[in-house]
């Protein structure tokens, strides 16, 4: 699971250039008769497969770009735009970037929802299965051999659910037509750092640009002018791609991914199966915040509403499973007078105890067969339950219920969209901790990303009511 904050700097173009991107082995084309390049969003298709639609175009080859999404939700929080005025913007920008690249492209707009291509995975497959279908059947009907046609979409691991849903459908259509598959990042030269295990190295492939094609890719990115520019002074307007994501696009050379060999999407992990430490260490290795803990908004947000969301100002002893790197342990510390961490990878702990005093306990326990003595009035549960398989999440449950105070609370909060490398999800794992019957809800919050539940022993007393307002 990836998220991140376009507003924050990210990685800079150095790193990347001083890491050899610059270097990777060069792309090899062949003989093709037509591109087809699927984008989630308007500007996608700029920023990542710019270069490969002007190189291909410019030695004949004939271009379809399909962009999923009209981009509407991009400034969600703008007081100055409407979406459906954003989307025709956004539309109309696309049509002009596309025309500088390649004049004689074909444009598809399906105008999915943007945000809501899982939904509408279904949709997208169809669209793009027509466009390929049309394609192969060549003009006139006279047929065009697979083996001539690349399709280009955005790499599966970019980090942004539509583009990795955008990916996951190329890919299944490729494999089913017998198409050669590249695929572009674009937010992973922001979030991820160059030696982080998700960085694609083995299978990044380099289009060299020349002045005609960086000039080309320049203007057509230019061209999404609601995407590169701030759409007024008012906050919630600005720009979406910031100064160093076009320092990423304006390279020597466009990065891609072979993924030929790399056609099956994941398979989902077993959800009667836990993960084991060694799934977790392997994530560990030489990266120091995979999930942005210390850096995203998105996090920080997150802790607060789950601080704020405690019933009481302060709590004798606290229970953290999957405390991590110690940051959420870190504001429980704040207001509980002990506080133990548990997680079952060595690297996170080893940083927590650099973050954290002696006056957190932080133990290295595989749960649920292994469990920490004692009893707690806090139990925090945050970004941890999806792990376990179904018995074991029972299990867990029950020891961490076994383990809560009379007066205890029990605090969980998961992240709602599909990984498919977990055995669960957040609305799963919520749906059966809140059928335990020795638990009460005391708070529940649900948004588009997290679902975030206060438990009590029953019956449940409000904050209120508990504090004599009542």
């Amino acid at each position: 699971m990836v998220t991140f904050d376009h507003r924050e700097p990210g990685t800079s173009e150095d790193a990347w250039v001083r890491a050899g991107i610059l270097d990777v082995p060069r792309l090899d084309v062949g003989e093709v008769a037509h591109l087809v390049v699927l984008a989630a969003h308007p500007d996608d298709e700029s920023f990542g497969a710019a270069g490969l639609v002007h190189e291909l175009a410019g030695r004949g080859a004939a271009v379809t770009v399909v962009v999923a999404t009209d981009g509407e939700a991009s400034h969600a929080g703008s007081t100055t735009i409407s979406p459906a005025r954003l989307r025709a913007v956004r539309r109309a920008e696309v049509a002009d970037a596309v025309a500088v690249l390649a004049p004689a492209a074909r444009v598809v707009l399906p105008g999915l929802p943007d945000g809501g291509l899982r939904e509408h995975r279904g949709d997208l497959a169809r669209v793009l299965g027509d466009v390929l279908d049309d394609v192969l059947a060549g003009p006139g009907g006279g047929g065009v051999p697979p083996s001539s046609v690349v399709l280009c979409a955005p790499w599966r691991g970019d980090g942004h659910r539509d583009h990795r849903i955008a990916g996951e459908v190329a890919a299944e259509v490729a494999d089913r037509l017998g198409l050669r598959l590249l695929e572009y990042p674009v937010w992973l030269w922001h979030w991820a750092e160059p030696g982080d295990d998700a960085v694609p190295w083995p299978t990044l492939r380099a289009l060299p640009l020349g002045a005609a094609a960086r000039d080309a890719k320049r203007r057509a990115l230019a061209a999404h002018v609601t995407q590169v520019e701030p759409l007024s002074a008012t906050p919630g307007d600005e720009a979406t791609l910031g100064p160093e994501m076009l320092r990423h696009a304006d390279r020597g050379v466009e990065v891609l991914v072979d993924a030929s060999g790399r056609r099956v999407a994941k398979e989902p992990a077993d959800p009667g199966a836990s993960l084991g430490a060694g799934f977790f260490e392997r994530f560990y290795a030489g990266r120091r915040d995979p999930w942005g803990f210390e850096t995203r908004w998105y996090e920080q947000r997150k802790r607060a509403v789950l601080l704020a969301s405690l019933p009481r100002r302060r709590f004798r002893a606290a229970l953290e499973l999957g405390c991590s790197t110690g940051v959420l342990t870190a504001e429980l510390a704040a207001r509980c007078d002990r506080v133990v961490g548990v997680d079952v990878a060595e690297a996170p702990l080893a940083q927590a105890r650099r973050r954290l005093g002696p006056e957190v306990e932080l133990l290295r326990l595989d749960t649920p067969d292994e469990w920490p003595d004692g009893t707690f009035d806090l139990v925090v549960l945050s970004e941890v339950l999806y792990y376990y398989g179904r018995d074991d999440l029972d299990r867990a449950l029950d020891r961490a219920t076994a383990s809560l105070a009379d007066d205890g609370v029990l605090v969980a909060c998961h992240w709602r969209h599909d990984v498919v490398e977990y055995p669960l999800g957040g609305d799963e794992v919520h749906a059966r901790l809140a059928a335990r019957p020795e638990l009460d809800r005391l708070a529940h919050h649900v948004e588009e990303d997290f679902v975030l539940d206060v438990l009590v022993r029953r019956p449940a007393v409000s904050v209120a009511r508990a504090t004599g307002l009542l």
